[in-house]
């Protein structure tokens, strides 16, 4: 029997309300003047990838992180460096205050009504992210924290998916062994490979719209290469999948 579902958070049950690139746009333009939004996509990119490898889980405080990553950003796009430096101090806050909240991010529509039914269904669900602290604030004003128990926030863990250890914390604090935890997540490696290295079902999720810019890790693989994984296009195939698996045992 599955008892226990965990989610990964961003691309799978939220996503941003704008693409990330045109939501820095807005909050640069006053301060920096208007860089061209695909010079920041690609810049972005760059930086994220750069500091999830130099400073893992949020070392050294997570505004110092997101004000390199912001920093990096900007000056990649084509910004003055010394105005960034001189306005760093407001945009940063800004930036953390937006993607810390619902004006940031919003739900998928199927994220509320998938909880939901496999709470009716009698199985637990829960979250393993990757993302800082302030992700806690954005369930919570989104209004879907209330269907998420255990949840684990790299953060605050200071260990990331795709470790082995923060998939098996996850089912101890769910009550469920391995087998009985299924874990879904649209990053094959730090969702599907990780959970699947840690003895737990895995779900990989691939949606029509996607618009990841940069944030996922993973190898990011062709849905023909992929037909022998276990994949689902939404989460209400998470739905069948466990009723399937339940059904049969």
């Amino acid at each position: 029997m599955i008892r226990l579902v965990t989610f990964d958070a961003l691309h799978t049950l939220i996503t941003p309300r704008k693409p990330i690139h045109a939501q820095y746009a807005e909050v640069f333009s006053p301060y920096l003047g208007t860089l061209p939004p695909d010079a920041i996509a690609r810049s972005f990119k760059l930086a994220l990838r750069q500091l999830q490898a130099e400073r893992p889980s949020y070392r050294a405080g997570v505004e110092g992180w997101w004000s390199e990553v912001v920093s990096r950003t900007a000056v990649g796009a084509g910004a003055n460096p010394q105005a960034v430096q001189r306005h760093l101090g407001t945009i940063v806050p800004s930036l953390m205050k937006r993607f810390g909240s619902r004006e940031g991010y919003r739900l998928f529509d199927d994220s509320i009504p998938t909880l939901r039914t496999l709470r009716e269904m009698g199985v637990r669900t829960g979250l393993i992210t990757n993302s800082d602290a302030r992700i806690a604030d954005v369930l919570e004003d989104l209004g879907i924290s209330g269907y998420l128990s255990p949840v684990l926030i790299s953060e605050t863990e200071r260990v990331e998916k795709p470790s082995m250890s923060i998939f098996l914390a996850a089912c101890a604090r769910g009550g469920a062994t391995q087998v009985e935890t299924l874990h879904v997540g649209d990053d094959f490696q730090d969702d599907y490979i990780g959970a699947d290295n840690a003895g737990l079902h895995a779900l990989l999720l691939r949606r029509e719209e996607s618009g990841s810019e940069g944030t996922q890790r993973g190898t990011v693989m062709d849905f023909r290469t992929i037909k022998s994984l276990n994949v689902v296009k939404d989460l209400y195939g998470v739905i069948a999948w466990v009723e399937k698996m339940n059904k049969t045992r």
